[in-house]
């Protein structure tokens, strides 16, 4: 069972940056799927990035070009670098782990939120 740990939220102007971080533990190895969803009040959570084991990348159509996901193994550690942020991403962002079927959890958010 991998916990993760969601950190790095905070209240940040239009066109600023964030970084937020997942840490994972429980896991033996690299996880196979690491991402992160979002879930705005009244909307449904949807994807942001994912990235998996070998450094695939995945990338929700709003946050192209401006969110970059990435990971370090070794660390068990999974990074959004949010560039450009608008006041459209203001959300609880949520970091998901997936090794397999009976192996995948949520961490339990953090609030990021961008004034105009």
């Amino acid at each position: 069972q991998v916990r993760l740990v969601e950190s790095g939220g905070d209240l940040v102007q239009a066109g600023g940056s964030l970084r937020l971080t997942c840490a994972a533990a429980g896991s033996r190895s690299s996880i196979f799927r690491m991402a992160w969803y979002r879930q705005a009040p009244g909307k449904q959570r949807e994807l942001v990035a994912s990235i998996t084991n070998v450094g695939m990348t995945n990338y929700g159509e709003s946050v192209k070009g401006r969110f970059t996901i990435s990971r370090d193994n070794g660390k068990n550690l999974v990074y959004l670098q949010m560039n450009d942020l608008k006041v459209g991403d203001t959300a609880v962002y949520y970091c998901h782990g997936w090794n397999s079927v009976v192996d995948a959890s949520w961490g339990q958010g953090t609030q990021v939120t961008v004034s105009s």
